[in-house]
């Protein structure tokens, strides 16, 4: 199996450098994971930018913002918008009242504290309060999201279990002394997993035969191999 520092540059010369959201800091990242619910990139950023130019992405701008300001962005953002809206209600109110209105302050934390701040808010959970950091420039190993963890296991490392946190942990402990510590990398390595992920890894028809990693990849191997059999 190849090397992890290997695969990342196999997969930085295929899709080239990765895009960065377009949020600063751990407020504006928290609001950008809570943008939409199972819509494209595109669309996320659509209610981001919505959110910046109509709004303001501050807690003070978010909480005095009247819903009839909010809820269309909210439905441009999928299902259940009046649920989202409140979502971003309450994160306005949770970096007000528990933060003095400045999320950045986490950030000179220690690492555990600022994780735990950030799972007081809607939807983030380990691994999005890990992204949220690492992105921020703070980094203590590599945040996956579900992407990035399929990728993974297919190739080889850890391996896939009923219990998703099971998986996560299998993947993660294959994983630790192979990863980078420079916050820069790991910030590449994730988006670009996300990336391959989404594109080419998919959970339900990967395209095995377009993957730049394919050759060293033990699900690829092993589709092929089961393939070759079924027409001999």
């Amino acid at each position: 199996m190849q090397t992890f520092s290997h695969l990342i540059a196999r997969l930085k010369r295929h899709y080239g450098e990765p895009a960065f959201p377009p949020a600063n800091g751990p407020f504006e990242l928290v609001m950008w994971e809570n943008a939409c619910y199972l819509l494209p990139d595109e669309r996320r950023l659509e209610v981001f930018a919505g959110l910046r130019d109509k709004v303001g992405l501050t807690a003070a701008a978010i909480d005095a913002a009247p819903d009839k300001l909010l809820l269309p962005l909210a439905k441009r953002g999928g299902m259940r918008p009046e649920t989202r809206v409140f979502r971003w209600r309450q994160i306005a109110g949770i970096t007000s009242s528990q933060f003095d209105g400045d999320l950045n302050q986490i950030l000179t934390w220690p690492y555990a504290e600022a994780k735990k701040a950030l799972k007081q808010f809607p939807t983030i959970g380990d691994p999005g309060a890990e992204k949220i950091l690492l992105l921020c420039g703070v980094a203590n190993g590599l945040p996956l999201e579900s992407n990035g963890l399929r990728v993974l296991v297919r190739v080889g490392w850890g391996r896939s279990q009923k219990n998703y946190g099971a998986t996560y942990r299998s993947v993660q402990e294959a994983l630790k002394d192979e990863v980078s510590r420079k916050p820069e990398r790991l910030k590449e390595a994730h988006l670009l997993l996300r990336e391959h992920g989404k594109t080419l890894c998919k959970d339900k028809a990967p395209q095995c035969h377009e993957c730049p990693v394919s050759a060293d990849c033990k699900y690829a191997v092993t589709t092929a191999a089961s393939f070759l059999r079924s027409k001999a």
